[in-house]
Parts: C-alpha cells; sequence; structure tokens
C-alpha cells in the first residue's frame, strides 16, 4: 500500500476516476507566492501560480478557496489507541484535570442507570491507589470499573467483581490479598475483560471528525498485538466511512498479517517493568521481527525499559524504522546510543501540559530533568515525530505543539525549557511520513492529496494549542473538513 515517494496509497472507496477539487489562493511556504492547486484521484495533479476565475488543472467538481492560507499535508498521529479514544468519549471522566478529590470522584460516578459504570483517566493523587474497597465506598450497587490513566490497570468494585463470576481467571495481572482473594485491580487485562463485560457500542465517526477538525489526515494505531477481529473492525469502520483518516496498523510481532487496504508499520513492543524479559530472551525476539521484514517500536516509558531495549537492539542489530514509543525518560548518557543505532523517538509532548503537576510526585527526582526531551534529541541528530496517545494523552495534536514549544503544565509551570522547540520543528513531527519517520512529507504533485489549510501563520496556530486555524482538510482529493 506504499508508493515510491513514501506516501499512503488509495483509500478504501476512493475510485481512480474520483472527481477534480480546485484549491485556489494558497501559499505553500509562510511569504510565498499564491497558488492554485488541482487535486484528481486522491492525488495532487498540478501547482500553478495562481489566476483569479482560473483554474490549475481545467474544471472543477468541488472548489475551495484558502483565501491566502498555507496549505500543508495532513498531520499524521504517529501514536494513537482507536477504539479506546471512542470509548473514551462515552465514559465517566475520573481524573484530573476534571476530576481531583474524592468528593468530585464520588460525584462523577453517579450515575443513572443500573448497568456498568466505566470510568477513564483515573489517577492516584484523586483518592489514592483505588481498589474494590474503596470504590464500594463510592458506588456499592452497580458495577464499576475505573481505568488508570496509564492504560494499564482496571479496578473494579465488588459488585463488578461478582458481575464477573466465577471466570476471573488465576492471572498474574490479577492482584490478590493475602488471602487469595481478588482486591479489583487488573492489570493488563483489557482483551480479556473487553470479552466478559457488555460491550458499548463503539464508532469511530466522532473521533475521525474531531481529528479533521485538527487537521489530521493519518493514524498510527500503536496496540500492542493486532487480532484478526481488531484489524478486521478497524477496515470496517474506514470502508463503511466511520474513520476518513489513512492508517497505518503496528503490525504483529510474529511478521506479516493480510490486512487490504491498510498499512502495517513496525511491530510493538509493550514493556512492563514488573515483567521485564531478560536480555537475550529480547533480543531473540527482536531478531524474528527483522528477520520478518519489520521494525520494532518498543513501549519505554521508564529508565530500566529503556536501557533493556538499547542493549537488546545493540545484540540484535538495528533495523532502518526501528523507534523508542514515548521515549518518557531518556538521560543523557541515552541520548548518544539512541543516535548510533539511528532510533527513532516517537514522543508525547501533551503530557507534559496535561500530567506535569503530577509527575512532580510520580517521577523519581533525579529523572524529573530527562522527561520528554526534545531539543536535545533534535541536536544531536536523533529523527522524532510525535504522537497524542489518545486517549491517555490530549488528542488534539496542536495540544502537543504548543507543549513541546512552551514547555509549561496546565497549571502554568515552567516544565525543562531547555528542551523547548521551536514551532515549525513542532509541526514537523506530525508531518513526518509514518512509514519511514526520516522524511518529511510535502505538499507536491504526485504526491497523495492529504492536505490542511491553515488560516494564520504557524507560530500563531501552535501557541493557540487548539485546531480552530485550520479552515479546511482534505483526504484523498475530498473535503472533509471545511469551517464555514
Amino acid at each position: 500500500m506504499t508508493d515510491r515517494r513514501g506516501g499512503l496509497g488509495t483509500h478504501p472507496g476512493e475510485s481512480n476516476a474520483a472527481g477534480v477539487l480546485l484549491i485556489t489562493d494558497a501559499r505553500l511556504e509562510e511569504g510565498g507566492p499564491a497558488v492554485d492547486l488541482t487535486a484528481r484521484a486522491g492525488r495532487v495533479a498540478a501547482v500553478e501560480p495562481h489566476r483569479a476565475g482560473a483554474g490549475a488543472g481545467g474544471p472543477a467538481e468541488e472548489t475551495l478557496d484558502a483565501a491566502g492560507g498555507l496549505i500543508l499535508p495532513g498531520l499524521h498521529d504517529h501514536h494513537v489507541h482507536l477504539r479506546a479514544a471512542a470509548a473514551a468519549l462515552d465514559s465517566v471522566q475520573a481524573g484530573p484535570p476534571t476530576v481531583r478529590d474524592v468528593a468530585g470522584l464520588a460525584r462523577a460516578l453517579s450515575q443513572p442507570g443500573s448497568g456498568w459504570i466505566r470510568a477513564v483517566g483515573y489517577h492516584d493523587s484523586v483518592a489514592g491507589p483505588l481498589d474494590r474497597y474503596g470504590l464500594d465506598g463510592l458506588v456499592r450497587d452497580r458495577p464499576v470499573r475505573v481505568q488508570h490513566r496509564s492504560g494499564a490497570l482496571w479496578m473494579l468494585n465488588s459488585a463488578g467483581l461478582a458481575a464477573l463470576g466465577a471466570e476471573l481467571p488465576h492471572h498474574a495481572g490479577v492482584e490478590r490479598d493475602r488471602h487469595g482473594r481478588p482486591t479489583g485491580r487488573l492489570f493488563r487485562l483489557d482483551d480479556w475483560l473487553a470479552t466478559r463485560v457488555p460491550p458499548a457500542p463503539i464508532d469511530l465517526a466522532e473521533v475521525s471528525a474531531r481529528a479533521a477538525r485538527a487537521g489530521v489526515t493519518g493514524f498510527t494505531e500503536a496496540g500492542p498485538e493486532p487480532t484478526p477481529a481488531a484489524v478486521e473492525w478497524l477496515d470496517g469502520q474506514r470502508r463503511r466511512g466511520r474513520l476518513a483518516q489513512r492508517l497505518v496498523v503496528m503490525a504483529p510481532t510474529g511478521g506479516e498479517a493480510d490486512a487490504p487496504g491498510l498499512a502495517w508499520g513496525p511491530a510493538k513492543f509493550l514493556l512492563d517493568d514488573d515483567s521485564l524479559p531478560g536480555l537475550e530472551e529480547l533480543t531473540r525476539r527482536f531478531r524474528r521481527v527483522h528477520r520478518a521484514g519489520r521494525a520494532v517500536a518498543v513501549h519505554c516509558v521508564t529508565r530500566a525499559q529503556l536501557f533493556l531495549t538499547l542493549a537488546a537492539l545493540d545484540e540484535a542489530g538495528p533495523r532502518p524504522g526501528d523507534r523508542i514509543e514515548h521515549g518518557s525518560v531518556i538521560p543523557g548518557e541515552a541520548v548518544p546510543v539512541i543516535g548510533r543505532l539511528r532510533l527513532a523517538v516517537v514522543t508525547n509532548p501533551g503530557f507534559v501540559v496535561q500530567r506535569g503537576e503530577e509527575y512532580l510526585a510520580d517521577v523519581e527526582a533525579e529523572d524529573q530533568p530527562h522527561l520528554y526531551r526534545a531539543r536535545t534529541l533534535v541536536e544531536a541528530g536523533i529523527t522524532v515525530s510525535a504522537g497524542t496517545d489518545a486517549p491517555f494523552g490530549p488528542a488534539d495534536p496542536w495540544v502537543a505543539m504548543q507543549a513541546a514549544v512552551q514547555r509549561r503544565s496546565a497549571a502554568g509551570r515552567a516544565w525543562g525549557p531547555s528542551e523547548a522547540v521551536g514551532a515549525p520543528t513542532a509541526l514537523g513531527w506530525f508531518l513526518s511520513d509514518p512509514l519511514d519517520l526520516g522524511r518529511v512529507r510535502r505538499v507536491e504533485v504526485g504526491g497523495p492529496a492529504d492536505l490542511f489549510v491553515l488560516g494564520c501563520p504557524v507560530a500563531e496556530a501552535v501557541r493557540g494549542g487548539s485546531g480552530a486555524a485550520v479552515a479546511a482538510t482534505v483526504i484523498g482529493g475530498r473535503i472533509v473538513h471545511r469551517e464555514r
């Protein structure tokens, strides 16, 4: 599904005989001359000097007046969890900034009805480490499950455990007290839990629409191991028009998979400090993926996870496209190793805003200066791209860009100001090719007509931290968002 220009191929349902779109009075660069752009069959067919009342490539079926705005390749969110993002829109918010104390949590969980209550975004700063007994004090008469904002932990009350019944697995992920009774804390059991809890209808249409309003034309789904059912569901959402964006899916660690209409990215490796594999075992896993022709994308949010990953990739031998996901903590001594191995880092600067205050309590003092590095990596010549990690991070990429430039928490506290980057750099992290992060996509003849029009200068849009400056978004030569 890739072409030699490095872009994604034809969108499912996109006809090669599609209509013609004319975008007039646009700028390819700030301060540059006005141009008219014609898109045909999902690709940029012509870019010519702007002529009032004339088109660049013949008659058009649809016209978009850019009004002097900047036209750019569509943003690509390089790390997102789409199904969870959709579910979060219909879930109770249980953590900062919406909920900050026990009283607020009690109010949030006081929902009408009798079925399951699903809450997300919890942080221990609200009411400490939650378990069944703490939740019973808030809701006793109906099942409740609350997801920690890390995404690694679900916390259930006693009614929730009772609803699961005898099927609760004797699994390392089920925390138990000294008497062997479940505490209600379930670690990394999302897939199992999803088969036991009545499913809520999940639709990506609103996730897609919000992203389009921010100029996003592509996602990389960052689930750790895409099952055939999960891939089929994602593909079905796209084919039914519920997801307009292009989609890259992180590949199974076993190698190839069949998913017509989707592009396969690197294989995702999820590491937890409590169950880290040995160096030899992780090296073996990396080599197996490399032999299958895939790069690896390794979840690294702690010092231990990062150093183990670097050691294993050094042993296995890196492959082009290998990348560090998050890179939450990157000590100075790790930077030259990342550079030597030619690894990319897919960072999540939005967490500086969303979680900056809590990091003061959660992160070891020695690691706080190394949180979500940016300028250090760029100056070291390391390829950096960015993702939102939605729903676990702010879903708007402009919030992430603003955070990368301003380096301030939501309360205004400066967070590693020496790691700040300029607005063009932050924007470029979302313009890189999802299948070749070292390549920044450009608007060019022959390239995909996945574009957005920015109605103000880049610096102003980034400073605003919102997609409100996006005047229009085009995917496959079709307008999917236009400000009225």
